[in-house]
């Protein structure tokens, strides 16, 4: 798995997610449970994953939709 998005706004992370699967993409969203155990801040950011060979079409998706600048 590789790392597609790394944020605390968890309504950009949920519109990528949205994006990811629109697209047929499949996504993890990593360190959900950490960032609510630090009492739910938003200090952590929690890391969206996919897989390695979806990484270049993942990021083409983010770029069609205006959203090229969250690629790490």
């Amino acid at each position: 798995m590789k790392e597609l998005l790394r944020t605390n706004d968890v309504v950009k992370l949920s519109w990528v997610e949205a994006l990811l699967a629109d697209a047929g993409i499949g996504c993890v969203v990593l360190d959900l449970h950490t960032s609510i155990l630090e009492g739910s801040i938003g200090i952590l950011p929690r890391r969206l994953m996919v897989a390695d060979e979806d990484l270049p079409r993942a990021q083409g998706v983010l770029r069609d939709a205006g959203e090229g600048a969250l690629i790490q």
